[in-house]
């Protein structure tokens, strides 16, 4: 018995006018959904010939949602830096893709200095393509998500007014050493960088658009190149020469903005809460070894959000979004 590959996909019509476009009559074959961070978009492997591919639909838009993360992609594709685009359709947010077989980061030749070269690298090479549309200032973006977390009354009155005060500080620092913007991924997390065995490729770009140059660079030394060693590397292999110290001090800027960017999207997850306090960065990542927190799950975001607030704070690290997704 023949059994309709797209039966089980959320949206079967849309996917199966995608890929027709995509490759006419060729023989679809298995299609397997896949399971991918925090996105709410829906992810599929399809076999097509001896060639596998990727068919990514979008779901339901947030308020916040970037409408160029489609133009960002196409330049990154024509570039080498994204997997090369088959089929897009920005109406119906549906794209087709090459399927990138990864391999871990942890594998990669050279080991940790050698990938933070190469992220390094990478990021130079995303800043210098053509200029991606732009969207709003990044502490703008961060100050709306907060907003909106703020609005939905997941903490009670008068908790997080301290950030709110750290944050009106932040935006002030931001504007007054503000520069010229560049093409940014704006969401470069572990899970957005694949290894081929052979080279890096960022992937995702639904939160693209040009943005501050040192965002990027901020998102994958907290997440990525979390050691002092690498970010040294990390950050003149990006430059093309050592940073000097006003770099270094606006990077602490963005990067505490980024902190609190992660804290207003992880606690999202979380219902009614007056308690701030969390467990240290070292307990939280032992409890997940343990199986006494689970990755994916809402306890495990609500926690990881508390410990971001509390991170955007005192400035003592929290663990990257990553072990929580």
């Amino acid at each position: 018995m023949n059994v309709d590959p797209f039966a089980a996909l959320a949206h079967p019509d849309g996917a199966r006018s995608a890929l027709a476009a995509a490759f006419g009559r060729a023989r679809i074959g298995p299609i397997v959904a896949l399971t991918v961070g925090a996105t709410t978009a829906s992810v599929y492997r399809v076999e097509v010939g001896e060639r596998r591919y990727l068919l990514r639909i979008e779901g339901q838009p947030s308020p916040l949602r970037n409408p160029h993360q489609y133009a960002s992609m196409r330049i990154a594709a024509e570039t080498g830096i994204a997997p090369k685009i088959l089929y897009v359709d920005e109406a119906a947010r549906i794209v087709v893709t090459d399927f990138i077989e990864e391999v871990t980061l942890e594998t990669y030749p050279g080991g940790p200095p050698a990938l933070a070269r190469a992220l390094g690298e990478l990021l130079a090479r995303v800043q210098a393509t053509q200029v991606f549309p732009y969207f709003v200032e990044y502490p703008d973006i961060v100050a709306r998500l907060f907003a909106h977390v703020r609005r939905t009354g997941l903490f009670a009155g008068g908790v997080l007014d301290q950030h709110v005060e750290r944050l009106e500080l932040l935006r002030g620092a931001y504007r007054a050493s503000s520069g010229k913007l560049v093409s940014s991924h704006n969401d470069a997390v572990p899970n957005n960088i694949l290894f081929d065995d052979r080279r890096l490729w960022l992937i995702d770009w639904e939160s693209a658009y040009c943005n501050d140059p040192l965002v990027d660079v901020a998102i994958m030394l907290d997440g990525v190149a979390r050691r002092p060693e690498m970010e040294e590397v990390l950050l003149g292999a990006w430059l093309g020469r050592a940073p000097d110290e006003s770099i270094r001090e606006r990077l602490d800027v963005v990067r505490a903005a980024g902190v609190f960017l992660s804290a207003s999207a992880a606690v999202l997850w979380v219902k009614e809460e007056a308690d701030l306090s969390v467990p240290s960065a070292v307990d939280f990542q032992r409890a997940i070894k343990a199986g006494r927190l689970k990755a994916g799950t809402a306890e495990t975001k609500h926690i990881l959000g508390k410990m971001f607030l509390a991170s955007f704070l005192s400035g003592v690290a929290a663990p990257g979004f990553g072990a929580a997704v």
